[in-house]
């Protein structure tokens, strides 16, 4: 059952010269209990216009938001029992990570002893009792987000917020958070969590919803969009390196197709990909295939073949248990997956075989998914 829901929510500022501007663009999107949903997209794509609309920091010029099956439009913020956590934790410096987190729960009334409980388990679930008497200025980055999520936990309220929490703090701080955050999983209720990080939203997502100029591109679980991209956008943006795109044209081949790339890429596509272009003999398409289905061709043969293609090395990128190279061929630069130790060197020629089992075909003018 869906808890919280956007349906067909517009939001439109009016710029200092007087034009409109869509932050956000006949969203639809719905949110199961407990559910984690993820959103992302890049800088000024409506993602945190999103979130505020959910938190009534903003209301919808057109459309309703919904939350445990009540429409909240025109209701104020601190009415909706929601929890946000912002960007730089929004502490009061002046009160100490103890009073801090306890903040919420004494505006409520709530009895002391059951505030000192609730601080104390909060405090340990989150390895924050060695510092519940520090202030603010004495915690690093990542302890003062700890404690911002640990004021809205102690709210018990019946959704999350998250804005781009981690954004301004370094990797390893990054990766300690999503890791506190997968442990507190289980006591979340509803969470809405945005971000620009791929990292963060395949790692944390339920589900991911991808966003671009106010509109939603697709939203699904976490490895079904990196795998089944929606349109060239999402394949472009979501994965580390991106999605490679090839433009060529397709011919049939027997019972199945070819994809013939202007670079001289010649790629046996699979039985179902072949189906999905079955109407578009000798039509241009584009092609996407992750850089981890293509590799190294280790049988020896040299030059240009079916699924395989001599490239030049531009560069070498060693990631420890992967190493990246960053090929060209005809023209056309793409990443393929090498080996983690000895890689061929910058500036040398290797061939590179295609695994075509995952690749995925666009419409060259649409950039919507065939198939």
């Amino acid at each position: 059952m869906a808890h919280l829901v956007l349906d067909n929510v517009t939001k439109v500022f009016r710029g200092q010269d007087g034009r409109e501007v869509s932050a956000v663009r006949d969203l639809s999107l719905a949110v199961g209990d407990r559910e984690f949903m993820v959103i992302v997209g890049p800088s000024g794509c409506g993602k945190t216009t999103t979130l505020r609309l959910i938190a009534g920091l903003e209301e919808p010029t057109r459309g309703q938001v919904v939350i445990a099956g009540r429409p909240v439009n025109g209701l104020a913020a601190r009415h909706r029992d929601l929890a946000m956590i912002f960007q730089h934790g929004a502490l009061y410096p002046h009160l100490t990570a103890r009073e801090n987190i306890a903040l919420g729960l004494r505006l409520r009334g709530a009895p002391a002893a059951e505030t000192a409980r609730r601080v104390a388990a909060i405090a340990e679930t989150l390895d924050l009792t060695a510092l519940l008497d520090r202030h603010p200025r004495a915690l690093s980055g990542g302890e003062r987000q700890r404690v911002a999520i640990g004021r809205a936990l102690a709210r018990q309220a019946q959704a999350f917020l998250f804005d781009e929490p981690f954004s301004h703090l370094d990797a390893q701080f990054r990766a300690q958070l999503r890791q506190e955050l997968h442990r507190l999983r289980a006591q979340l209720p509803t969470a809405v969590f945005v971000t620009h990080d791929q990292a963060e939203a395949m790692a944390l997502g339920d589900r991911v919803a991808v966003m671009r100029d106010g509109v939603l591109q697709q939203v699904d679980e976490p490895l079904r969009v990196y795998r089944e991209p929606a349109n060239v956008f999402v394949a472009g943006f979501l994965g580390s390196p991106p999605m490679n795109l090839f433009r060529g044209i397709t011919k049939p081949a027997g019972l199945v197709m070819l994809f013939q790339g202007a670079q001289g890429i010649e790629i046996r596509l699979p039985a179902d990909v072949s189906r999905a272009l079955a109407d578009r003999t000798g039509a241009a398409v584009i092609l996407g295939i992750r850089a981890e289905a293509i590799g190294l061709a280790t049988d020896g043969c040299a030059g240009a073949s079916t699924n395989r293609v001599s490239a030049r090395v531009e560069a070498v990128e060693p990631l420890g248990a992967v190493t990246h190279l960053h090929l060209v061929s005809g023209g056309t630069r793409f990443v393929a997956c090498g080996p983690a130790s000895s890689p061929p060197a910058a500036g040398s020629t290797v061939v590179v075989r295609f695994d075509p089992a995952g690749a995925r075909c666009f419409d060259p003018v649409t950039g919507v998914a065939l198939g």
